[in-house]
């Protein structure tokens, strides 16, 4: 996260510091982090102790003169978490919306919306409960950034800081299975009857979601789903490079598999047919990228064989049977159910 930080610096946060926050005459002493000190002139019109070290060996973003005007250096604790946290969010709800809306545009199958248990409004309520949600996962996020940018992780840069040669290519399915497990036991968790109604309802609450729901969640729930990925770098070495990739392949699979297309017709892949199923039949398929843990631990339901035939998948017959299975499940889950599916307010027109 260091590499991305230091390109928002350059190019947004160094003059919007030094605007806000200009330096005086007097020099400031900064916290250290990964930058080293050097002495400045007092006599200088801006003073600052901060000195530019590149974030990364095979990128890096020269500062211009606004690095060095601001009361708050780079490398200023405080700077670095509210730049951390504008960027997770910010940037987080911009990433959200374009992946969401390709997704909405060139996959999403728009026959969903006759679904008799598709929510009237539904891609309102998904995008506000999203916008909910994001500034306060971000600023639970920042923190984990924050002594990831400080250096307490086991993130490292070149080949010859990895445990050898071979790790940056085991890394990928090391981190997909850690994931995988440790999402799979707190999504199983969140199920939980006395956890269940105050963290993981909102998002229950699409039974027949769209891209738009992938993020449409509590607050609490997203961070506790997310915390795997910021975990395994402090206890696994994870190359900075392929940390920010994964960081955003996650977000992308996590808009794919809401998607409401049945691509992946596999026994291993956790794809959109089961979480289909997890969201029309709620106690099956907690994991996020396969189906292991769903057989090992016992809750892994087959997608049904009709949602991979077109001809079959929009059918009537097919939809009351999914409706009828989720009005029983919410009943014995939820009890009073809460919801106003488009279908029934078009009839009571």
């Amino acid at each position: 996260m260091d590499v991305v930080l230091e390109a928002f610096d350059t190019y947004l946060f160094d003059p919007l510091y030094a605007t806000l926050l200009p330096a005086g005459s007097s020099v400031l002493t900064p916290n250290a982090t990964y930058s080293s000190l050097r002495e400045v002139p007092t006599a200088a019109p801006y003073a600052s102790a901060w000195e530019y070290k590149p974030a990364s060996q095979y990128v890096s973003f020269t500062p211009g003169k606004y690095a060095y005007m601001s009361q708050w250096s780079r490398d200023d604790m405080r700077r670095q978490f509210l730049s951390l946290f504008l960027i997770t969010w910010v940037f987080g709800v911009v990433f959200y919306y374009i992946v969401a809306t390709l997704s909405y545009f060139f996959v999403f199958d728009k026959s969903t919306f006759n679904h008799p248990r598709y929510l009237k409004n539904q891609i309102r309520l998904e995008m506000r409960q999203a916008n909910i949600a994001f500034p306060f996962m971000a600023i639970l996020t920042a923190p984990w950034f924050l002594v990831e940018v400080r250096g307490y992780s086991k993130i490292y840069d070149t080949v010859e800081q990895s445990p050898g040669w071979w790790y940056n290519i085991v890394q990928f399915p090391i981190f997909f299975l850690f994931t995988d497990f440790c999402i799979y036991w707190i999504h199983r968790g969140l199920h939980h009857p006395r956890i269940y109604k105050y963290l993981h309802k909102p998002h229950h609450k699409w039974i027949m979601p769209t891209p738009f729901a992938s993020h449409a969640f509590h607050p609490l729930d997203g961070y506790a789903q997310g915390l795997p990925y910021h975990i395994f770098p402090f206890i696994l070495p994870l190359q900075k490079f392929a940390y920010v990739a994964l960081f955003l392949f996650i977000n992308i699979w996590t808009v794919m598999i809401h998607d409401g297309e049945y691509y992946a017709e596999n026994p291993v892949i956790n794809g959109a047919a089961c979480h289909t199923m997890h969201h029309l039949y709620f106690n099956h398929n907690y994991g996020q990228f396969t189906t292991l843990w769903d057989r090992l631990g016992g809750s892994y339901r087959k997608p049904n064989d009709e949602l991979f035939r077109r001809e079959l998948k929009n059918m009537s017959a097919t939809w009351n049977k999914q409706a009828k299975d989720a009005d029983e499940m919410i009943k014995s889950v939820e009890g009073t159910e809460g919801r106003v599916y488009l279908a029934e307010a078009k009839k009571d027109r």
